[in-house]
């Protein structure tokens, strides 16, 4: 059986997260450097390895005090964790797909289960291979130490605990390596 690696194509892909501010708007936030793979043996990605980080410091969204205030120990504390991560694998049930393993944000790892709508595979101008996925979930980002709160005098929450994941990512084949028979 052969193994596919894939790469993330960082200029073809992108990393979001939504965050509702004061109960009424939503702010969206991008780690502009990422990187990640997935290592496949079927080209449905059914069980497919998954490894992925995002620099914290990398935190834009589009508005400077705001990412200086997310990189800082009330939140991602960056100058001790300067990167998120998440290992685990695709799942396949028919023709809906999750992605399911370990999340780590500011040295807490939790276990995590989102949503992917897998958009198959190409070919590019370039002779090279593509599969694209858009991923999404949630998560609570107290459950990962990022606990900083805030009320206003009307009593509407500053930072939602809810955050929305959006990933939409490209990945190139790499290399196709030959197990050896046992």
């Amino acid at each position: 059986m052969s193994t596919a690696k894939w790469t993330i194509d960082p200029t073809h892909s992108e990393v979001s997260f939504k965050v509702k501010h004061l109960v009424i708007s939503t702010v969206t936030g991008y780690f502009k450097k990422f990187e990640g793979s997935a290592e496949s043996n079927s080209d449905d990605f059914d069980g497919a390895k998954v490894n992925f980080s995002a620099e914290i410091d990398s935190i834009d969204t589009n508005q400077s005090d705001r990412d200086n205030h997310l990189k800082s120990a009330d939140f991602f504390d960056a100058a001790n964790h300067p990167k998120l991560s998440f290992e685990g694998t695709v799942q396949k049930n028919g023709g809906d797909y999750k992605l399911v393993g370990d999340l780590t944000m500011r040295g807490t790892t939790k276990a995590v289960e989102l949503d992917v709508d897998f958009g198959g595979v190409a070919g590019d101008p370039y002779g090279q291979t593509k599969a694209g996925f858009e991923i999404e979930g949630k998560v609570n980002r107290k459950d990962f130490g990022l606990t900083w709160s805030a009320v206003t005098e009307a009593g509407n929450v500053v930072v939602s605990d809810q955050v929305r994941l959006l990933l939409s990512v490209q990945l190139v084949k790499q290399a196709v390596a030959e197990e050896a028979s046992a």
